[in-house]
C-alpha cells in the first residue's frame, strides 16, 4: 500500500519530457498490441487515453498541450479529408453528397428531438441542442480509409461531402440556440452570420488556390511548402472561428482549395500525411479518451438512462441514413458500410455542443444541458468511436479484397517499370515529379534512375556529380514513399546506356529531359534522343517543364490521325489520364474524329470522372492552331510516332522547328508511343516497314475491341 502511495506522489506527471515520452509510447505500442486481437488502432488510442486520464489512473492531466495538439489533430483530420477527396468524383456525385448530408443531419436530428421529448422529458431548447449534436459527426475513422488507400472511393467522397453539410447545419443550429439565450436579436444574428460566412467562403475559395499556386511556383523546397500548407490550414480555421463557426470547417475547405496543388503521389503529400498520422491525430484521439468518464455508466440514475438513449439514437439514426442512401441510389453493401462507419463517430462537434450547452444557462443556476447529458454525451462519444472504427476497418478490408481480385489480371498483364534518365541536376525534380504522376498507384518499386557516363565524363568531378544526382533522385522518391533503383553505368554513349539498362530492368517506358541546343549545328532533340528512338520501340517521353508539374492548370494533347492503331495507344492514354486525374486539371484533346471515338471510349471505361474537352483536328498540318489554346500554365503534349509506322506524318519532320518557334514558352511533352517491331531492323526500299497496312489496322482494332469488351 505504501508503494502505491509513493507512486502516487509522482502522479499526475507534470514534467513535459515525461509527458511527451508517455504519449509517444502509447502511439508506438497501442497499434502493435491491438493488431494482435484485430482491433483498430484508433480504439487503442482512445482506450489508452481513458486509462491514463483523470477518470482512469490519473497518470496525466488533460492540460493545454492536449488541447493544443488535439485541436491540431481534428483540424488535420478534416484537412486531409478535403485534400484527399476525389474532386471529379465528388462533382459527379454532388447530388448524392447533398442527399446524404440532409439524410445524416435531419434523420438523427428529428429522432433526437422526439426521443429527448418523449423518453427524457427535456424542454424544446435542450432537445434542439441534442439534435444538433446527433446531426453532426467527426471523421474519426478517416485515417483507416486513408491507410488502406481508399480515400478516393465514391462512397468516401459522398460521405465527406455529406459531413461538411451536416457539420455546417449542426454548428449553425448550435450558434442560433446559444445566440438566442445570450439575448441576441434573431434577425440581426442571421444577417451578421450570413455576411461573415459568405465573406470568409469567398476569401478562401477565391484567394487560397491563387496564393498556393504562386507560392509553389516560387518556392520548391518541400519543408517550406509544408509549413506554408499548415499556415494556410490554420488561417482558414481561424477565419471560420472569426465568422462564428468551428474552425474544422475552415480546415476542410482549405483541403479542398489546395487539393489540385498537392498530388496524391508527391513528397509534400507524404510529409503531410506522415506528420498528421504519426503525431497530431493520435494526440487528438488520446485527448478524446482522457475526457471520457466510464464511471458515469455505473453511477446509475439519469446518467445511465441518458447514455443508453443517446447511444441508440446516435448509432441507429446514422445507420438508417446510410441504409437510405443505399436504397435511394442502389449502392453496394460495402459502400453503405463505409458511409455508416465514417459518419457514426461523434467527437469534435458533439463535444463542442455539449460543453457550450453546459455553460449556457436558461435560468440562474440551471444549465441548458445538465451534468447527466454531459456524462451521457461522453459515453456516447466512446461507443460511437469504437463502432465507427470497427465498421470502417471491416468494410475497408472487404473492399480491398474485392479490388485485389478485380485488378489481379490487369496487373499481371502489364509490368510497369519507368526509367528516368538523369543528366541535368536542374531537371531532376521535374522529371521525377512527372514520373510519380504517371506511375501506377500500387507500384512502389517500379522506378529506375539512370546516370550514364563514358570516357569523356569519367573524371572524379563528373563521377562525384553523378553520385550526387542519383542520391538526390532516391531522396525525392523516398519522400513520396517510393523506392527508386539507382543505376550508374559506363557506356559508349548515353543512348546505348539507356537501351542496355532498358533490357536489363525490363523497362516499360523512358522519361528524358528535352535536349538543350549548345551550337547552331545542334539539332532540336539532339543526337542522343534521335539514337534512342531508333534503338528502342518502347514508349519515350521527352519533357520540358517551365513550372512545377503540380501547378499546371490544363493539359493540351495533340493526337495525330491513326494514333489508335499504334501498339502503345492504351498505355499513353492511361498515363495522361493518370496525370490529369491526380492534378485535377482538364485535358483538352485535339484529334481526328475517328481517333476521338477511341479516346472517348477509353476515358468512359477507365476514367469516367476525369474532366476533358475535345476539339477536332482534321489535318495534322493545322497543328499551329494550338498556339491560341496553350498558355504558360498549361502542359502541351504532342503525340508523335517513329518514321515508318502507321500514325507517322511527313509533317513530323517540321515539329522541332515549330516547337522552337511557337511553343518555346510552354511546358512540353513529346511522346513517342510503344511500337511493334525490332528496333535494330534495317529497312530496304524493296520491303518498306508499312507494306501491310490493312493487316496492321485490323490487328490494332481487334486489340482495342477486345480490351473494351473485356472492361
Amino acid at each position: 500500500m505504501e508503494w502505491f502511495n509513493d507512486i502516487g506522489l509522482y502522479f499526475p506527471v507534470t514534467n513535459p519530457t515525461w509527458i511527451f515520452f508517455l504519449v509517444l509510447v502509447i502511439i508506438l505500442f497501442a497499434p502493435v498490441l491491438l493488431s494482435k486481437v484485430h482491433i483498430p488502432h484508433i480504439i487503442g488510442m482512445i482506450l489508452a487515453g481513458m486509462i491514463i486520464g483523470e477518470h482512469g489512473f490519473h497518470i496525466l492531466e488533460h492540460d493545454s498541450s492536449f488541447e493544443l495538439f488535439g485541436k491540431v489533430g481534428v483540424y488535420y483530420i478534416m484537412f486531409l479529408a478535403g485534400l484527399e477527396m476525389n474532386l471529379e468524383d465528388f462533382r459527379k456525385n454532388r447530388l448524392k453528397a447533398l442527399t446524404f448530408g440532409f439524410y445524416t443531419f435531419f434523420i438523427p436530428a428529428l429522432l433526437g428531438i422526439w426521443t429527448s421529448r418523449t423518453f427524457l422529458d427535456y424542454n424544446f431548447a435542450t432537445s434542439l441542442l441534442l439534435a444538433s449534436m446527433y446531426g453532426s459527426h467527426t471523421l474519426i475513422s478517416y485515417p483507416i480509409v486513408s491507410r488502406y488507400g481508399l480515400s478516393r472511393l465514391r462512397s468516401v467522397s459522398i460521405t465527406i461531402g455529406g459531413t461538411a453539410i451536416a457539420v455546417m447545419l449542426s454548428l449553425l443550429m448550435l450558434a442560433v440556440i446559444v445566440g438566442l439565450y445570450k439575448d441576441k436579436t434573431a434577425e440581426m444574428f442571421w444577417i451578421i452570420m450570413s455576411v461573415k460566412v459568405t465573406v470568409v467562403f469567398f476569401l478562401i475559395i477565391f484567394f487560397f488556390p491563387r496564393i498556393g499556386r504562386w507560392f509553389f511556383r516560387r518556392y520548391e523546397d518541400n519543408i517550406t511548402q509544408f509549413v506554408f500548407v499548415l499556415a494556410m490550414v490554420f488561417l482558414s480555421g481561424g477565419m471560420f472561428e472569426l465568422a462564428g463557426l468551428e474552425g474544422i470547417l475552415g480546415a476542410f475547405l482549405a483541403g479542398l482549395t489546395l487539393n489540385r496543388l498537392i498530388p496524391s503521389l508527391s513528397p509534400l503529400m507524404n510529409r503531410i500525411e506522415f506528420v498528421g498520422n504519426a503525431l497530431f491525430i493520435p494526440y487528438f484521439l488520446i485527448g478524446v479518451g482522457m475526457i471520457i468518464n466510464v464511471h458515469a455508466l455505473f453511477a446509475g440514475g439519469e446518467s445511465l438512462k441518458v447514455a443508453v438513449v443517446m447511444i441508440i439514437v446516435a448509432t441507429g439514426s446514422k445507420w438508417l441514413s446510410a441504409w437510405l442512401m443505399k436504397k435511394t441510389f442502389r449502392m453496394h453493401t460495402d459502400e453503405c458500410s463505409v458511409m455508416f462507419g465514417l459518419s457514426n463517430a461523434h467527437a469534435a462537434a458533439a463535444l463542442a455542443a455539449v460543453l457550450i450547452g453546459n455553460k449556457v444557462e436558461i435560468s440562474p443556476g440551471v444549465p441548458l444541458l445538465n451534468d447527466a447529458v454531459l456524462n451521457g454525451s461522453i459515453v456516447m462519444i466512446l461507443f460511437s468511436c469504437i463502432i465507427s472504427s470497427m465498421v470502417t476497418e471491416r468494410a475497408a478490408r472487404k473492399i480491398i479484397i474485392r479490388e485485389n481480385i478485380n485488378e489481379q489480371k490487369e496487373e499481371a498483364q502489364e509490368e510497369e517499370n519507368i526509367l528516368i534518365s538523369v543528366a541535368n541536376p536542374d531537371t531532376i525534380e521535374d522529371l521525377i515529379g512527372t514520373a510519380l504522376l504517371l506511375k501506377g498507384p500500387k507500384r512502389n518499386e517500379s522506378m529506375v534512375a539512370l546516370q550514364v557516363m563514358n570516357d569523356n565524363t569519367s573524371s572524379q568531378i563528373h563521377l562525384a556529380q553523378s553520385k550526387r544526382n542519383l542520391e538526390r533522385t532516391a531522396k525525392i522518391a523516398a519522400a513520396a514513399d517510393v523506392r527508386m533503383h539507382t543505376v550508374a553505368r559506363f557506356d559508349l554513349n548515353v543512348a546505348s546506356g539507356i537501351i542496355h539498362t532498358l533490357k536489363e530492368y525490363n523497362i516499360s517506358e523512358i522519361i528524358i529531359g528535352l535536349h538543350r541546343k549548345t551550337t547552331l549545328a545542334d539539332s532540336f532533340f539532339g543526337t542522343m534522343t534521335t539514337n534512342l528512338l531508333k534503338g528502342t520501340h518502347r514508349q519515350v517521353m521527352i519533357i520540358k517543364h517551365l513550372i512545377p508539374p503540380n501547378t499546371l492548370r490544363r493539359i493540351v494533347v495533340a493526337v495525330p490521325p491513326k494514333a489508335e492503331y499504334e501498339a502503345g495507344f492504351l498505355k499513353w492514354m492511361e498515363r495522361l489520364c493518370r496525370i490529369g486525374t491526380r492534378l485535377g486539371c482538364r485535358i483538352h484533346f485535339f484529334a481526328h474524329p475517328d481517333t476521338w471515338q477511341y479516346l472517348q471510349g477509353y476515358i468512359h471505361k477507365k476514367h469516367s470522372t476525369m474532366r476533358y474537352t475535345y476539339t477536332e483536328l482534321e489535318n495534322w498540318e493545322d497543328l499551329l492552331l494550338l498556339t491560341g489554346h496553350v498558355n504558360y500554365d498549361h502542359l502541351l503534349v504532342i503525340v508523335s510516332a517513329r518514321n515508318g509506322f502507321v500514325s507517322y506524318q511527313p509533317s513530323f519532320e517540321r515539329l522541332p522547328s515549330q516547337i522552337a518557334k511557337y511553343f518555346a514558352n510552354n511546358s512540353l511533352m513529346v511522346l513517342y508511343p510503344d511500337q511493334y517491331g525490332d528496333p535494330q531492323e534495317i529497312f530496304s526500299f524493296s520491303e518498306p516497314r508499312h507494306h501491310n497496312k490493312s493487316q496492321y489496322y485490323e490487328n490494332a482494332l481487334n486489340r482495342i475491341y477486345q480490351w473494351l469488351k473485356k472492361n
